[in-house]
């Protein structure tokens, strides 16, 4: 069944099918007609001869340059050519995916003037499976004009694209589709690149990967507490109510689930009073990240279903007006914020793994060996994971409030959001390895307990986890390469399903 877009409520779920699931999209008839209509007013604009930024005027430094009627589709051809300046990496095809049907939505709200068939041709490029060749760097967050007239290059036939897995020049993907380039009037080049699309849809994609991301952060937290023996007081429900803050309550309450029958929850005497601020705060700073996420999640959803066009249509006024609702220092901001609460998330997992090494907090095996002075075990593993953690601390250093006054010092401000959402990828990429590894770490010292004491019950959730998770990689008996477990870890956190299984385990009574 078709997405039906409307301009005002497409959401990160729909986003993600479509980008990475291939689902076609619709366009609502009500938001057809806006497109008519607003289509309309540009023309009437333009008779009137009224001087319209991007209309019937150059863009950017050539903004007191007139264009001429006739001069309409060689202009915006040029436009698209002159602004189409990216350099690789090109971006995933998800990306660019989700990037047309951020752009699509957004025009339908009427607030653009773009020719119809234009916007239709978004439609058709998702649907038919042609995704434009688009290098990802060249946008400095002002609108992504850069990169954006790569998708404008594919549509007037030009460039190059992927279609049914091939890639090929846009020309021939028009042509095995059936489709004819489109022509370009008044306002057309402008609408295609001047747009946040772009920042966004990278944006978009790394939070559809948090969002799960941050549910297994929890679940390898309960299963490390496990292989420590560690305290539960501070994921007692009253003290988060205490501290009202909501996503430490939450993640709080996921590790309380996936622990339910565990037996770190029996009084041990040997227990230390309290465990150290990795351990102890494991749920509290997993609940730092689950607010970034909210925030950001609510300022991306906004950037999906709005207008960030300058100038801006107003249909119902008849008129349009200059602005700069391009501008996504909001958005760009909180990705900054996030990538920051990430990197604590990420210090906090190396940390937790130093410490299940340790046999003074753990009261297990010298870097859980499981035979001392003979295998060597995860002796070495933390220099790996501690070059990844500093990957991550650098990648979150602020780049926002860097960049230069451009376009004749009539661009002098900048937020480079597209350059931020791909540091915030890496970042979640780099995690992924981490907590894999701390997966590693964990499922070895409950391995080593379960042998000092045959039957010792995990909890419902971490149980699932456990044994999910030893599937991919087994108990570590003697030294082996463990690059290909690492890997392999890393797979299984990518692929989400040993989160699944103990979601599945944990609900049922």
């Amino acid at each position: 069944m078709s997405i039906v877009l409307t301009g005002n409520n497409l959401t990160l779920a729909q986003l993600y099918a479509i980008a990475r699931m291939n689902e076609p999209v619709e366009i609502h008839p009500d938001a057809a007609r806006r497109l008519e209509e607003s289509r309309q007013l540009v023309f009437d604009l333009v008779e009137s001869d009224v001087p319209v930024y991007g209309f019937n005027t150059g863009v950017g430094w050539n903004k007191d340059k007139h264009i001429a009627a006739d001069f309409f589709k060689e202009y915006n051809e040029n436009v698209i050519h002159s602004h189409s300046l990216g350099v690789a990496p090109e971006a995933s095809r998800e990306e660019v995916r989700a990037a047309m049907a951020i752009r699509l939505n957004c025009l339908l709200r009427g607030n653009t003037g773009i020719q119809p068939a234009i916007a239709r041709r978004y439609a058709e490029f998702l649907n038919l499976g042609i995704t434009p060749a688009v290098p990802q760097r060249g946008s400095v967050g002002e609108s992504d004009i850069a990169v954006l007239s790569h998708i404008g290059l594919a549509m007037i036939g030009e460039g190059d694209a992927d279609y049914d897995g091939t890639r090929m020049t846009s020309a021939r993907a028009h042509a095995e589709t059936g489709l004819q380039p489109v022509e370009l009037g008044p306002k057309d080049a402008l609408a295609i690149v001047n747009s946040s699309a772009f920042g966004m849809a990278q944006g978009a994609m790394a939070l559809c990967d948090l969002l799960d991301l941050v549910d297994q952060a929890d679940l390898i937290y309960a299963v490390s507490l496990e292989g420590l023996n560690g305290n539960t007081s501070p994921l007692e429900p009253k003290v988060h109510e205490a501290r009202r803050l909501q996503g430490q309550a939450k993640s709080a309450a996921l590790v309380n689930r996936f622990l339910e029958g565990s037996f770190i929850f029996s009084p041990d005497p040997e227990k230390p009073v309290q465990d150290p601020l990795c351990f102890r705060g494991g749920a509290y700073v997993h609940g730092s990240l689950r607010d970034a996420l909210e925030y950001v999640v609510e300022k991306s959803l906004v950037q999906m279903n709005c207008s960030d066009d300058n100038p801006c249509l107003l249909l119902d006024e008849r008129r349009i007006v200059s602005c700069s609702n391009f501008e996504t220092t909001t958005l760009a901001a909180g990705f900054e914020m996030l990538s920051v609460v990430l990197s604590h998330v990420s210090r906090m997992s190396c940390y937790r793994m130093i410490k299940l090494g340790n046999p003074a907090f753990t009261g297990l095996t010298r870097f859980l060996t499981p035979a001392e002075g003979k295998v060597h075990a995860f002796g070495t593993i933390q220099k790996t994971f501690s070059l990844l953690d500093t990957e991550i601390r650098h990648l979150s250093n602020p780049s926002t409030v860097d960049y230069l006054s451009l376009a004749g010092d009539i661009e002098d401000h900048a937020n480079n959001l597209p350059h931020i959402a791909q540091r915030v990828r890496k970042i979640a990429d780099n995690l992924k390895y981490i907590l894999g590894m701390e997966m590693m770490h964990a499922a070895q010292a409950v391995s080593l307990r379960k042998q000092a004491a045959p039957g010792l019950p995990l909890g419902k959730g971490t149980t699932a986890a456990y044994e999910e998770f030893r599937k991919a990689i087994p108990w570590l008996d003697r030294d082996r390469t463990l690059s290909t477990d690492i890997g392999k870890a890393y797979g299984v956190v990518n692929e989400g399903g040993m989160l699944r299984t103990a979601l599945s385990a944990s609900a049922r009574a």
